[in-house]
């Protein structure tokens, strides 16, 4: 077991719901760089019924590796409505507008046989037609999920931006071969939607590596395990630090739950545009840390990846 991987608690966000056979339809992974993969996908398969019951499956590491089941999720509680401009902030809905609102989404895939969601984000690229998320959105365990699609603006099951499905995901070459934590990035190439990419359908956030740690920064997702239900856009916005323990990653003060995961990290955020520079994504939570977010840093790795990616 990666030691990295020991006592953490993995944002996963893996459905509940059940699902039969798959159809193929796109082209083998065979050929595909093992930090690549284009992953299957049924056309029709994310109605809105199937993005409501698309409710996350935490999944803890505990000390020596075992796997246990989580407790089962108390009901969901009304989220409060916070101001924008009311930092730091530990979780809270997104009440502003801007670019943010419409860059940002949840990302859907079949994990196992099971339906899932994460969070996304639409980032500046060469091809206009990349997203980032965190690794584990778009492989764990050894396999890479199928009919993944994002949604910008996800909005209660309904896609006002339109749903881009993945005609290519990737990840680091440490997330690809371990599943090393400290690597914990995903990408996706979405295919254009009449005609326009998806930085000309909803806009795209600039990106930076090699930041350096310590930053003012806010973190967008949409989180689906309580207090929250998938419905809404919550942000947090702190001071961060680094992990003192197993990794290299960034920190954050912030409550979000499974389904966050992948959602974008900001330096240089401005809260009146909805824009910033995207320097992480949710990655994971330590079990005996609540309240913590942690998300990796953004190196020459997370570079190597993105860039395979706008180029694709």
């Amino acid at each position: 077991m990666n030691r990295h991987r020991t006592a953490l608690s993995v944002l996963l966000a893996a459905g509940a719901l059940l699902i039969g056979a798959l159809t193929a339809a796109s082209p083998s992974a065979a050929a595909e760089p093992p930090s690549s993969f284009r992953p299957l996908q049924t056309p029709g398969f994310w109605t809105a019924e199937r993005m409501r019951l698309a409710t996350p499956l935490d999944v803890t590491a505990s000390p020596g590796g075992a796997r246990t089941a989580p407790p089962a999720a108390a009901p969901p509680t009304r989220v409060p409505a916070t101001s924008p401009t009311a930092f730091p902030q530990a979780g809270g809905a997104w009440t502003g507008a801007g670019a943010v609102v419409r860059t940002s989404g949840r990302v859907f895939f079949t994990f196992q046989g099971r339906t899932a969601s994460c969070s996304g984000d639409s980032i500046t690229s060469q091809n206009g037609s990349t997203v980032i998320t965190a690794g584990h959105c778009v492989k764990y365990q050894g396999a890479w999920h199928t009919n993944w699609i994002f949604v910008p603006g996800y909005d209660n099951g309904n896609a006002p931006y339109g749903q881009w499905p993945a005609t290519k995901t990737l990840a680091t070459d440490q997330w690809a071969a371990g599943e090393d934590m400290n690597m914990d990035v995903g990408l996706a190439v979405v295919a254009p939607q009449n005609g326009r990419t998806l930085s000309q359908a909803v806009g795209a956030q600039g990106i930076v590596f090699n930041g350096g740690y310590n930053k003012k920064m806010y973190s967008f997702g949409f989180p689906a395990a309580a207090p929250y239900d998938g419905t809404k856009l919550i942000y947090c916005a702190a001071g961060t630090g680094k992990d003192f323990l197993l990794t290299k990653d960034h920190s954050m003060a912030c409550n979000m739950t499974g389904g966050s995961s992948g959602g974008p990290w900001f330096q240089d955020f401005d809260e009146s545009t909805g824009l910033g520079t995207q320097a992480s994504v949710n990655s994971f939570g330590y079990n005996f840390l609540p309240n913590t977010m942690f998300g990796p840093y953004f190196g020459n790795e997370a570079k190597a990846a993105y860039d395979k990616a706008q180029t694709s």
